[in-house]
């Protein structure tokens, strides 16, 4: 752990702003209002010299919401992931390769995004950076007054995305006077001087998760005509558009972004999940070099040029997490092109889909999402070996008991959201970890942890053994279209009063899970489960049917109701075991979607029934109707018409690749018991 000598330094407007709070209940509605004080792009510059270059040289950095460090003029590195302001992350950076000897030049590209969504916890007036410079151990350069700052007056703004407030679009002048900011003959005479922020509270701690790594990706396929070019990259990506042109001070590009064609094979660039991507940029005179600071989740650019101007160079450069494929397609399957492609598909989503954090989709929440991530998570594991981005999610989605003790949905941010079963999965999640690991003082960890989760949800919702009037959303099954009916008043932004089969069957298999862990510590058992799966069974279970209803207020049976009982082993016999699987097979895996594909797949998998999970990995309606429809990575749903807003990069359905690698799955994935 690094203790820092620099300060945290911002501008005049930031300085003297004390912190808002921006956690509260879901149900406790708040309105903070974001009018001012956003979309702020702050830079800062420091010179120094060095009498001779360093053995080495490690930056210590962050900044809130987010930084990108130039160093003599050079790109190094960008973040943090996002995080709270209590546990803030900052970066470790070996910087030695760039410094050289005589004068040099640091340079901090800085945004307060300043909203209230689901990217950053921002909106609270806490933006600054903080930095160590430290060359062969000794800090020769410390963030502090002396820094320069100035804001950028290129990035101006063009709105905001439609769907959750994710992002500015970005209107960028070259003209403006801080192009070049990073380059060390750039002239800061007429910049102020950097403030210390006079309320500084965050608590730092460096970055255990990796940071992005960047990939240049050439155009497939260019069309030209007359003042317009449409490139195909040959897939969805997450990342930046990097242009040069050629033009006359003024001149205007228009630039679009879509994830698809529509009908007359021009770029969608009003995307499905209603973000808008388009943008313009201004030209310098002379050759002018496209700067875009936020992301875009894309695979076609059509740009518009006005008379005279010129592209010398148009590429994508994605951006996500390191990924090393470790895992491998079953042998069994390697022969079935079909298999193949679904396992193609899913690798593709989980390399160039997770970022920082795992997020359900790219373009219109980017939110750091717990249950879904989950899932992503797991599958990102398995296929890498690398564990940091599970532990992650573990970690910032128990830190988030200090808004309440039943955790919230979206982590690392100013949106506040609960979904009651995401918290019960995350118990899962540290299982299947510890599964993997065999990582003993991590589950005592985790384990502790849970306890008061599971304690809140014992005092807040249960009574008689089930759960009702419950003030968090149930998601049940996403998109809400996939839900067969379900009998259940589960509007979000209620409390739902109903006991339902859902919810209940999660919480029984959340109990089950801290028990196994307390087995695997050598403690007592959290709580006996049998009262638990009793009340269950006399509220859902249907006799005459074989079959399980929605709730205790219903008797309507749907495939949705009955998926979480069959894949939670809560069957009271095996012929109501083959009565679900009868429905599954009859309406098949595109009958379902996000919430219960997965535990219908687990199911079967802890039934060791292999002939059905390849029936189901090759239901025409699922995974391959994707890949008919062109798509190289998963969707929110099956196909693009799926739902209303449908995102076509959306990293869920990439679990599959769960059920198709070579590995011990089904150890994994096991019943909750004692082992």
């Amino acid at each position: 752990m690094h203790t820092f000598t620099g300060k945290w330094i911002t501008d005049q407007e930031f300085c003297t702003l004390p912190p808002r709070n921006v956690f509260h209940r879901q149900l406790d509605r708040q309105i903070i209002p974001c009018e001012e004080h956003r979309n702020r792009h702050i830079l800062f510059r420091k010179s120094f010299h060095l009498n001779h270059t360093p053995r080495q040289a490690m930056i210590y950095l962050t900044a809130d919401d987010y930084y990108k460090l130039y160093i003599n003029g050079h790109f190094v590195s960008q973040g943090p992931a996002p995080c709270y302001h209590f546990q803030y992350n900052y970066h470790a950076l070996d910087v030695t390769a760039y410094l050289q000897e005589g004068e040099n030049l640091i340079a901090v590209h800085t945004l307060y995004q300043g909203l209230i969504n689901r990217v950053w916890q921002s909106g609270d007036y806490r933006h600054g950076m903080i930095l160590d410079l430290e060359a062969d151990g000794q800090v020769i350069v410390a963030s502090n007054e002396d820094f320069k700052t100035h804001p950028h007056s290129g990035f101006r703004e063009m709105g905001v995305t439609g769907g959750h407030n994710t992002q500015f679009l970005e209107e960028y002048d070259s003209r403006a006077p801080e192009v070049g900011f990073e380059m060390p003959f750039f002239d800061d005479s007429a910049w102020e001087q950097a403030s210390v922020h006079q309320y500084f509270d965050h608590i730092l701690t460096e970055q255990k998760s990796k940071r992005l790594v960047f990939e240049k990706i050439e155009a497939e396929d260019i069309k030209e005509w007359p003042g317009r070019i449409i490139y195909d990259f040959g897939g969805c990506y997450v990342g930046y558009l990097r242009i040069k042109a050629q033009g006359r001070m003024g001149d205007k590009i228009t630039i679009r972004c879509a994830q698809e064609l529509d009908e007359e094979g021009n770029p969608r660039y009003e995307l499905r999940t209603k973000c808008l991507y388009a943008e313009d940029w201004i030209l310098a005179d002379g050759e002018s070099v496209l700067d875009q600071y936020d992301y875009k989740s894309f695979r076609y650019a059509e740009i518009l040029l006005p008379k005279g101007c010129l592209l010398s160079e148009c590429y994508l450069e994605a951006r996500h997490y390191p990924f090393a494929l470790k895992a491998k397609l079953k042998e069994e399957y390697a022969g079935d092109e079909r298999l193949r492609a679904i396992w193609e598909l899913c690798v593709r989503t989980q390399k160039y889909g997770v970022q920082e954090v795992i997020q359900d989709c790219m373009e219109r929440e980017k939110g750091f999402y717990v249950g879904d991530g989950c899932y992503t998570a797991l599958t990102h594991f398995l296929l890498t070996g690398d564990d940091s981005i599970v532990r992650k999610l573990i970690d910032d989605g128990f830190s988030s008991s200090f808004i309440t003790p039943g955790l919230v949905t979206c982590l690392d941010c100013s949106k506040m959201q609960e979904i009651a079963e995401y918290a019960l999965m995350l118990l899962y999640l540290v299982m299947w970890h510890y599964r993997i690991t065999d990582d003993k003082a991590y589950l005592r960890d985790n384990y502790l942890k849970s306890l008061p989760l599971l304690n809140e949800y014992r005092r807040a919702y249960e009574e008689d053994g089930l759960l009702s009037h419950l003030d968090k959303w149930c998601v049940v099954e996403w998109p809400s279209n996939f839900r067969d009916g379900y009998d259940v008043d589960i509007s979000e932004g209620k409390i739902c009063e109903t006991a339902h089969i859902s919810i209940n069957a999660y919480y029984i298999e959340a109990v089950r899970c801290l028990n196994l862990m307390a087995h695997i510590l050598g403690l007592p058992a959290y709580r006996d489960e049998k009262p638990l799966v009793e009340a269950f069974t006399k509220a859902f279970y249907l006799p005459e049917k074989k079959l399980f209803r929605d709730a205790v207020t219903t008797d309507h049976i749907s495939l949705i109701g009955n998926i979480f009982p069959f894949a939670f082993d809560l069957c009271p016999d095996e012929e109501t075991r083959e009565n679900i699987l009868a429905m599954i097979r009859l309406r098949k895996t595109s009958a379902l979607s996000m919430f219960c594909t997965f535990p219908m797949l687990q199911g079967v998998v802890r039934l060791g029934w292999q002939d059905v999970i390849t029936e189901m990995l090759l239901d025409e309606g699922a995974w391959l109707r994707t890949i008919r429809e062109d798509g190289k990575v998963t969707y929110e749903g099956w196909g693009r018409d799926s739902k209303w807003n449908t995102s076509l990069f959306h990293m869920t359905m990439s679990y599959a690749a769960l059920f198709l690698m070579d590995a011990d799955i089904g150890r994994i994935l096991a019943p909750f018991q004692e082992e």
